[in-house]
């Protein structure tokens, strides 16, 4: 392999002073986008580790702890009914696109143009539509189940995106083999594309787990603020999100919102590990199952 030196690199931009400046956008770039990472996290780390106390962990909230535990174990119960509802659509509604739908097709072009459309509206148009429809229409009230429907209308065009590109990346080779080998349509589809495409699909599942958990307007107007661990999915419940920004907007409760921040952060990263973590078996799984 041909390594140039440093002098080779200097001479080289002398020539072409143009690609230097590129170089020196690129590593700026970079390299303010870790510093605003860093300090984001080494200033909630500073503020909010101090005042992680055993109280903030209370299974029943009161004034007095300001406990987050029951948002928190509603912020999971959240984050599952969301996805149960909005991956199974969101996958099979990409692998109709990418499978089963003709190419140029008007039907086609039609669902990508709202799947668009869908991405870019603000959170609070989400949330008062949750609570016209779901809330009062439906009669579901200020529910988890209410908030759950929303958000899985919210993280739908994400996850039917990412997961019609993952699809689309798997080699047209591994579909001819299957057929080749004498599978139908169906079996290839979630024999071999599907199982080839789960890294991509679960790298959508991530994006939307992160704005499911720190989403806020919309859940205000669909599963309420209670500081409580609801009965049933028909209760209502504040997520760490909600907790968060209703401890901040009191202005009580400014050390514990930044515990609660410190515990936002942590649950996304571990969430993000164990995805990748999952997605990393699964690909070695196949491989070992194609050799």
């Amino acid at each position: 392999m041909n390594k140039q030196t440093i002098g080779q690199k200097l001479r080289a931009y002398r020539q072409r002073p143009g690609s230097l400046i590129l170089m020196l956008l690129v590593m700026l770039s970079a390299v303010a986008t870790f510093a605003v990472l860093l300090f984001l996290i080494a200033y909630i780390l500073i503020k909010g580790l101090p005042h992680l106390t055993p109280d903030l962990f209370a299974l029943k909230y009161t004034s007095e702890n300001a406990s987050l535990m029951p948002a928190l174990l509603n912020t999971i119960g959240m984050t599952a009914l969301s996805l149960v509802i909005a991956v199974p659509l969101g996958i099979f509604a990409a692998i109709f696109l990418v499978e089963y739908a003709k190419r140029g097709n008007k039907f086609v072009e039609i669902i990508r143009l709202t799947t668009e459309t869908l991405s870019g509206i603000p959170s609070i148009v989400y949330g008062l539509f949750g609570l016209l429809f779901f809330v009062t229409t439906l009669g579901w009230g200020y529910s988890l189940l209410a908030g759950a429907f929303t958000l899985a209308i919210m993280i739908l065009p994400l996850i039917i995106r990412t997961t019609e590109e993952a699809l689309k990346s798997v080699p047209d080779s591994f579909r001819e083999g299957s057929f080749g080998l004498g599978a139908g349509k169906l079996r290839t589809v979630f024999c071999v594309v599907l199982p080839s495409a789960v890294p991509g699909i679960l790298a959508g599942v991530i994006l939307a787990v992160g704005r499911i958990v720190g989403e806020t307007a919309a859940l205000i107007y669909t599963a309420g603020t209670v500081p409580a661990v609801p009965k049933s999915v028909m209760g209502s419940g504040r997520t760490l999100a909600v907790h968060m920004y209703n401890l901040s907007s009191e202005g009580l409760y400014m050390d514990q919102a930044y515990a609660t921040a410190v515990v936002l952060l942590v649950l996304v990263v571990g969430i993000n590990c164990l995805s990748g973590y999952i997605a990393k078996k699964i690909t070695k799984g196949n491989g070992n199952g194609e050799n």
